[in-house]
């Protein structure tokens, strides 16, 4: 079983960082431009940037990503949402169900899914009283998630809190 998980020490993390990569391989990067929107960085397109920041040049990062085919990031204010709807563990703790590869997600990820979208208003009580992070917010990477697991079911998991 090959699982890497990776605990920043010295510094403190708000967010939950995962990634998905595959051997052998070297991907692009991307547009290299990341903003930070309901409680998670998110890269988008030159275009995306154009219409939400007019006028404006952005900080375009660029490196050669070794494999990695997906990346996402999660505020550390969820995880009680995350609990409630089961999906703590497989999330933030996928070595400790024996997660090692996407595939291994898809199941737990689409059964929480649906659970935590037909019960809204219960999970709604459980947003941030800061701000930062929500329901809608963790609704999506939950589908995005989802979606880049079903993409690359041999890739291995990664996670750094």
């Amino acid at each position: 079983m090959d699982i890497a998980v990776y605990v920043h020490k010295g510094s403190e993390l708000m967010s939950l960082d995962i990634s998905l990569t595959l051997e052998n391989i070297s991907t692009s990067a991307g547009s290299g431009i990341f903003i930070r929107e309901n409680g998670q960085n998110k890269e988008i397109s030159r275009s995306e940037w154009d219409e939400k920041f007019p006028n404006r040049v952005p900080v375009v990062a660029a490196s050669d990503n070794g494999g990695e085919v997906y990346e996402a990031n999660i505020t550390h204010n969820l995880t009680k949402m995350a609990s409630e709807a089961g999906l703590y563990e497989c999330i933030w703790r996928p070595e400790e169900c024996y997660i090692n590869t996407a595939y291994q997600l898809i199941a737990p990820l689409e059964s929480r899914l649906r659970i935590l979208e037909s019960n809204s208003e219960y999970f709604e009580q459980f947003n941030p009283d800061n701000g930062w992070g929500n329901y809608k917010g963790f609704v999506e990477f939950v589908k995005e998630y989802l979606a880049a697991c079903k993409r690359y079911p041999d890739a291995t998991v990664r996670v750094w809190r």
